[in-house]
This record gives structure tokens, C-alpha cells and sequence, in this order.
């Protein structure tokens, strides 16, 4: 299928060794592109966006505005969403704009009035713009529901809906999620649905390390200080996440928050700065990572037993992507941890001695 690709995409796959689609990405192409409403679930990490992208950008025609919509459920999904699109839309000559809340609206507009052909953004601030009648719904040909699981939380449904009743009878529906957790009476009519939640990443190890509940912090720090050791760190709790970055810091150890009241523009510079391997630990809750997604992340920490097999997974699946190998370790503090964790994944123990981790 790469080889019907416009040239300027297999020059661009070829210069990243992709010769292969995914499974999601091969199954979708067809249907996506003949205009079906689609249902496409498999597992982070397996190239949903691309396989989304691909046959949705190939049936633009640029230069006619707001033709294509993606929502998602948080800015950081959106953003993330924003510059793969830009990456594979600008060398077909289409362009992509991003709206989000909390940024400013007269200048989202602005961007509105240079008829870019695809929106990209969180419901509440692409149903304001509705409202005000900038983004006219009856140009949309095909709505994208990314994270569609998510975007049907109580808090974003209200939007998704109010949105959906504004475009035309015959535009195309296509929904995404990680987890076959998807109420199908919410979607629209004549949806067919590709389930690939079976999928095992088998690139990805899984791992335990037995620590005490009150030397977590501490086991932390250490694994900080490793030479080049860097871990997506995750909590259920937005408090013990709070109390955690303030210790570690405190022992100057590499470890910063994305916690969800910090600004997108300082979210971006963290992001980088974990990316580029200057911060060691990036500490999270399952809602505010849901967006990130850093390649070649090697670690996942899990604080403490993750509460459902869902947030496991959605965790794990931020390393190991797209083939490559990666890591999770979790804390365990006592047996019935254990237990619930050995339900979720096959699990080694590992520990850790002199600044290196040592399979038990």
C-alpha cells in the first residue's frame, strides 16, 4: 500500500525506515478512504493517528477551508495531534490549525479567516467557535473522535454531541480508542468497527520491584540518579504526585510535574526537556498523560499498582511503541499488590544495587 503513496510521503517513510504499515493501518486505509463510518480500537502505541491520517489527508483537496475536524479529549492529545498532521499534511500542501481553551480565542479567529482545511482541537473550544459560527460544521466532510473512550466522559460528551448535530447528513464519522470500552449506541449509524484490542505488544517487558511503602520516594531518587535513566512516572493520586515532586526536588533529583494547572506553554518546554534526556523524571496521572506521546520513551514507572487493567495498559503503551522495546516497573509494597498486578501482565522482579537494575 506505501508504494501508492504520494512520492513526498515514501521519500518521508523511507527516511524513517517505515516500510511496513500497522495492522490498524492497513485495515483502516480502505475503509477511511471510501467515506464509511469507522470504529478502528487497538492498543496504544500501534499507530492509530497515522492510520487515521493517511487516508484522511489523501481525500482533501487543499485550498477549500475546514473540511476535515479532529477532536480530542485533552490539549495535550490535540497538540500532539497538531504537529504529526502538519508533518504529513504540509507536504501535500494542506494546512492544519490548532484550538484549544485558554488560548487566546481572537487569535484562534485570525487563523480561522486563512481557510486552513483542517481543525484540530478539544471540544469545548471548537464548540464556542460553532456558536459564533467561525468554524462552519456544514464544510466538514469528516469528524475524527480521537481517544473516543475518553471524549465520552461526562465532562467532554456535552460538547461532542452539541458539535455533531451541527454537520450535514451525509459527512463521515471515525472513531478511535485504545480499549474496547466503547458504548456502540453512541455512535452513528452504518459504524463498522475493527477490534484489534487482542494485540499483544510483545515488545515491551514488564517488571516489579519490591520496595516499602515509606522508601518509594527515596527509590525514586535513586533510580533519578542512574546515568541516563529516564522514566514517565506515574501516580493515581494527584496529591501523592504533588507531595512526591516537592521531595524529590528537594534532594535535587531530576524529577518535574506535568500536573494539569501548569500552562501549555510550560508544558512544552518540560516535554522537551524530558525528551532531550534533561530531566530524568517526569511524574503524571493517567489524565494528563493521555496526550503524551515521546519517542523512544525506554521506562514506565508505576508509583503504586495502577487501580484497573485500562490504566495499565494506557500506561504501558507509552514505551514500546511502534515496535520498539521498553519497559515498565512497578512498585510493589505488599502480597495482594502483587496479586492484582500478576492480573494485568506477566511480571519479573527486579532490584535495584549500585545505580543499576538487576533482574532477581
Amino acid at each position: 500500500m506505501i508504494k501508492t503513496f504520494p512520492t513526498v510521503w515514501q521519500e518521508k517513510l523511507a527516511a524513517l525506515n517505515f516500510n511496513q504499515l500497522t495492522p490498524i493501518q492497513e485495515q483502516a486505509f480502505p475503509l477511511i478512504s471510501q467515506g464509511d463510518n469507522f470504529l478502528g480500537i487497538s492498543p496504544t502505541g500501534t499507530g492509530k493517528t497515522l492510520a487515521y491520517l493517511f487516508p484522511s489527508l489523501l481525500k482533501l483537496k487543499p485550498k477549500k477551508s475546514q473540511q476535515l475536524l479532529i477532536l480530542a479529549p485533552n490539549t495535550e492529545l490535540a497538540g500532539q495531534l497538531f504537529e504529526v498532521t502538519k508533518e504529513w499534511a504540509e507536504p501535500l500542501g494542506l494546512t492544519a490549525q490548532l484550538f484549544l481553551s485558554g488560548s487566546s480565542q481572537k487569535r484562534q479567529i485570525e487563523r480561522l479567516k486563512k481557510g486552513p482545511e483542517i481543525l484540530i482541537g478539544t471540544p469545548g473550544r471548537i464548540f464556542e467557535l460553532v456558536k459564533l459560527k467561525k468554524i462552519k460544521m456544514m464544510s466538514v466532510d469528516t469528524i475524527i473522535l480521537d481517544e473516543f473512550d475518553e471524549l465520552l466522559s461526562d465532562s467532554q460528551y456535552h460538547f461532542v454531541s452539541k458539535i455533531t448535530t451541527h454537520v450535514p447528513r451525509d459527512h463521515q464519522f471515525v472513531y478511535m480508542s485504545a480499549t474496547n470500552k466503547v458504548d456502540t449506541s453512541s455512535l452513528a449509524e452504518n459504524t463498522i468497527a475493527l477490534d484489534l484490542s487482542d494485540q499483544k505488544l510483545d515488545t515491551i517487558s514488564h517488571y516489579y520491584l519490591q520496595v516499602d511503602k515509606r522508601d518509594r520516594l527515596d527509590t525514586l531518587r535513586k533510580l533519578s540518579n542512574i546515568p541516563d535513566f529516564r522514566g514517565l512516572t506515574f501516580f493515581n493520586s494527584l496529591s501523592d504526585l504533588g507531595a512526591a515532586e516537592e521531595r524529590l526536588q528537594f534532594n535535587n533529583s531530576s524529577a518535574v510535574s506535568l500536573a494539569s494547572d501548569v500552562n501549555v506553554k510550560f508544558r512544552k518546554v518540560i516535554l522537551e526537556k524530558f525528551k532531550n534526556h534533561d530531566i530524568s523524571l517526569l511524574l503524571a496521572t493517567d489524565l494528563v498523560a493521555r496526550g503524551i506521546d515521546i519517542d523512544n520513551l525506554e521506562v514506565v514507572i508505576n508509583f503504586e499498582v495502577p487501580r484497573d487493567i485500562e490504566s495499565y495498559t494506557h500506561r504501558a503503551g507509552r514505551t514500546g511503541r511502534m515496535g520498539k522495546t521498553g519497559s515498565v516497573i512497578t512498585f510493589v509494597t505488599h502480597k495482594e499488590d502483587l496479586k492484582k498486578l500478576k492480573k494485568f501482565a506477566t511480571v519479573s522482579e527486579i532490584n535495584l544495587k549500585n545505580q543499576q537494575l538487576h533482574l532477581k
